[in-house]
């Protein structure tokens, strides 16, 4: 509903019609009102778009502090969040047989950087929830450093739940037992880890460890 405050002959808020009246640096401005688009419109590829889209979204938004401080650098007004997002769309979207879309989690990145990542890394599942990881310490290699801090994620795509380790451990340690919540006992867990510096300004490209079964 649009309000005229000074009378006929004032600027107006609100929509009347199919014009929208605002104010703007203190001018009052018109411009035409939007119109609503059907859910369901566009062409297929539009809607596959869409589809493909929507999954990447709902799978990083909950790990938005590991991708928004750890994906990349920021590019003009594109957060590190939007460039996780343009990479896994791009890179780790796989079209499911008999219709619609899927990650391939082998191909998803959460972090992205020039540290010297996670190299020869391990995993395997140990009773009572833990997760054991096991990597080589690659300390003075590069930018390797044995302060570096390692940074897991552990996801239940049953659940549509993630666990973050931040840190979990140092990568002069080389390994690491990790306690998750029993409500991932018996759950298959995909496991992706990571290098940040101790003063977390750089990251290195994330390493998917795969899959464990946690019991």
């Amino acid at each position: 509903m649009g309000k005229i405050p000074d009378g006929i002959f004032g600027g107006f808020s609100g929509r009347v019609g199919r014009v929208v009246g605002y104010n703007w640096r203190g001018e009052d401005m018109l411009r035409k009102a939007p119109r609503k688009r059907a859910k369901d419109s566009g062409t297929v590829k539009q809607l596959e778009q869409r589809e493909k889209f929507a999954l990447v979204i709902k799978f990083l938004t909950p790990i938005q502090e590991v991708v928004g401080a750890y994906f990349g650098n920021k590019y003009r007004s594109r957060s590190r969040f939007n460039l996780a997002t343009s990479y896994n769309l791009i890179n780790a979207v796989i079209a499911v047989p008999g219709g619609g879309f899927a990650l391939d989690y082998s191909k998803v990145l959460l972090s992205k950087g020039g540290l010297r990542g996670m190299e020869s890394g391990t995993i395997a599942a140990q009773p009572g929830s833990v997760l054991e990881l096991n990597w080589t310490d690659n300390s003075g290699q590069g930018s390797a450093a044995d302060d570096d801090l390692v940074l897991v994620v552990v996801y239940s795509a049953t659940q549509e739940l993630f666990q973050i380790f931040n840190p979990a451990a140092l990568r002069s340690e080389a390994t690491v037992q990790l306690n998750l919540p029993t409500y991932f006992s018996g759950e298959e867990v995909q496991v992706w880890g990571t290098m940040v510096s101790a003063d977390r300004k750089a990251k290195a490209i994330s390493s998917y460890m795969g899959t464990a079964n946690v019991t």
